[in-house]
């Protein structure tokens, strides 16, 4: 048992509602709890015949405890999601995804847009979703386009068009940005109409669309006549393949799969009477944790995270602890009386059932999935014949084009697979542009330079590249500090670069560690060396992108937005300014002499 000592701090705590924190030796909160009476549950952690060896485990490690004092269990359910959310303590189950949802976005312009949204619902408009994904939402997008030709352009680009882009051309908007193109009552129209598709009362847009039809063939408008025609047709397909439908206008799915340390939670989103999506959470479980603590406290951190739409109606296939004060405070954030059902009725049992097989299957290909990780992190233990476990890896690699634009990658990977929370990418300054080993020595200064925790640091650090690059981390690693102490391995491709064909370079020695080229081991070493390659390139992309992108007028202070518009203008675009004289730049509007020396030194130098 640790040293804490339980009865003088029992002594003297409250009986009133409140948070708990508890803390290792190394002062890192390992476990948030909450309770509606704190002594009477912080007490039932140190009772002399405690059944639980994993309660036995967490006790074990108490340093220290403190609590905080609420008014409220409502309260109290409020501060332990903001505490597992700031510490994500060792012992809590922790939700892995906290992002807000996506949303389709309606503007409440003269002429509004239709437009992907996430975050805080701060603009004026209508927001329809929630969205499992951000994929679904563009792939909504694009069906709509199809459809209904209403504005997804940005608002800069709407305001400053003379003439109709291509999205006109290809029959996808009416150009409401130009004059002449469509009436703005025709423009409303074709916008309520995919108010209402998004709303799921298809049937209501396709018989006013019929409806519209027959009155432009009545006039003998025979053209607009088969535009309604044509949207009549592709409204019908898209419903063909549209989504499960129902009759409730609002609800949210719980599916619930455990199996050995691992939990899946599937949820089913569905508004307007139709199933959006769905998807599946993998949250981190504590081995203290049973299958009702996880699910709670997985779906109290779903909801209390921040810009999550929480619905009137929650099927749940769990029984909670305590669902009334559980209700009250989610009622009392959503702003309306939330309720819990159990798929008791008939479309809400379907649902139900639906959730809980997507949450099995999801749960058995993660299970897999794992299981052949760990297999090939014991394989590489083998083959290295290390004493103890590797927990954490570590790989680096280098992106550049010809020495320009060079960017980093860290990826991190543990024994269930990528950590991507963990990967880092750093921009290479300073350097001759295409020297490898000095990018290296940089990036492995600026990821270790400041490493505060003992677990952060990798049991194995795999370098991308030969010898030389392993050098690099060899010299860094000489002076380490710290007790823990990275393994270092390097990567070579083999000569014609096939996967298979690695040579694994063991650090001191540089001796070649043989392996199979069908070894899980190798597979595994591929698996992340692939990874930091992936996510360097990625980066390095970006950042090239962004130079070709960028004026070479952005980076001269005291030059903003407007005068480098009046500058292009003046002189004819960025060649006339380059060949202007001081004086030339210095008549523009607005450009004093001295600020007209700063730009030409700037495009000269």
């Amino acid at each position: 048992m640790s040293a804490f000592d339980s009865a003088a701090f029992l002594k003297n705590l409250t009986s009133q509602p409140g948070v708990y924190r508890m803390y290792s030796q190394q002062d890192d909160v390992i476990y948030v709890g909450k309770a509606k009476n704190l002594k009477k549950r912080v007490s039932s952690y140190f009772r002399t015949n405690v059944d639980n060896a994993k309660t036995r485990s967490l006790v074990s490690q108490i340093a220290h405890m403190d609590v905080t004092v609420v008014n409220s269990e409502t309260e109290a359910f409020l501060l332990e999601n903001n505490f597992i959310k700031k510490y994500k303590p060792r012992y809590n189950v922790v939700m892995r995804d906290d992002k807000s949802y996506p949303f389709i976005f309606l503007s409440d312009h003269e002429h509004p847009r239709l437009s992907f949204h996430r975050g805080p619902q701060k603009k004026k408009g209508e927001y329809f979703g929630p969205y499992p994904s951000a994929w679904s939402v563009r792939e909504s997008l694009r069906s709509m386009q199809r459809i209904f030709p209403v504005r997804q352009c940005e608002d800069s680009y709407y305001r400053a068009r003379s003439r109709p882009c291509l999205q006109y051309q290809m029959q996808r908007c009416s150009a409401p940005c130009v004059e002449g193109y469509v009436s703005d009552e025709e423009y409303k129209e074709q916008v309520n109409f995919a108010r209402l598709f998004l709303k799921g009362k298809n049937q209501q847009v396709i018989g006013s669309l019929v409806e519209n039809m027959e009155k432009a063939s009545e006039s003998l408008n025979f053209e607009a006549a088969a535009r309604y025609r044509d949207q009549i047709n592709a409204l019908r397909k898209v419903q063909e393949r549209q989504w499960v439908a129902g009759t409730q206008d609002e609800m949210d799915v719980f599916g619930f799969a455990f199996k050995g340390n691992m939990a899946c939670i599937q949820v089913m989103f569905i508004r307007e009477g139709q199933l959006l999506g769905s998807k599946a959470f993998f949250p981190k479980v504590p081995t203290i944790a049973d299958e009702n603590e996880v699910f709670e406290s997985f779906f109290l951190q779903f909801y209390l995270a921040g810009n999550k739409t929480i619905p009137k109606q929650i099927v749940l296939a769990n029984t909670l602890s305590d669902e009334s004060a559980i209700s009250a405070v989610l009622s009392s954030e959503a702003g309306h009386k939330v309720t819990f059902f159990k798929g008791a009725r008939e479309e809400k049992r379907q649902y139900l059932e639906l959730a809980q097989t997507n949450a099995e299957s999801a749960l058995d290909a993660q299970y897999s999935q794992q299981k052949s990780v760990f297999a090939r992190y014991l394989d590489l233990e083998a083959a290295m014949e290390v004493e103890s476990p590797i927990q954490r890896m570590e790989c680096f690699d280098i992106s550049h084009t010809s020495g320009e634009q060079t960017v980093a990658s860290c990826v991190v990977f543990n024994r269930e697979g990528p950590l991507k929370s963990d990967y880092r990418r750093y921009n290479i300054e300073g350097i001759t542009p295409g020297d490898d080993y000095a990018a290296m020595a940089q990036a492995l200064k600026r990821r270790y330079k400041s490493v505060k925790e003992v677990q952060k640091i990798p049991d194995l650090l795999l370098i991308d590249g030969g010898k030389g690059q392993l050098a690099q981390a060899e010299s860094f690693f000489e002076d380490w500090p710290h007790d823990k102490k990275p393994m270092l391995l390097g990567v070579a491709k083999g000569t014609t670069r096939k996967p298979g064909l690695e040579t694994l370079i063991l650090a001191g020695s540089h001796d070649v560690l043989p392996m199979d080229s069908h070894s899980p081991a190798l597979h595994l070493v591929q698996h992340i060396r692939d990874e930091s390659h992936r996510f360097a390139i990625t980066g390095h992309r970006n950042r090239r992108q962004k130079v070709k992108t960028t004026s070479s007028l952005e980076s001269i202070p005291g030059i903003g937005a407007k005068r480098r518009q009046t500058l292009l203008k003046f002189m004819g675009g960025l060649h006339g300014l380059k060949k202007a004289s001081k004086n030339e730049i210095a008549n523009v509007p607005g450009i004093s002499q001295e600020l007209a020396d700063t730009i030409y030194d700037h495009l000269h130098q």
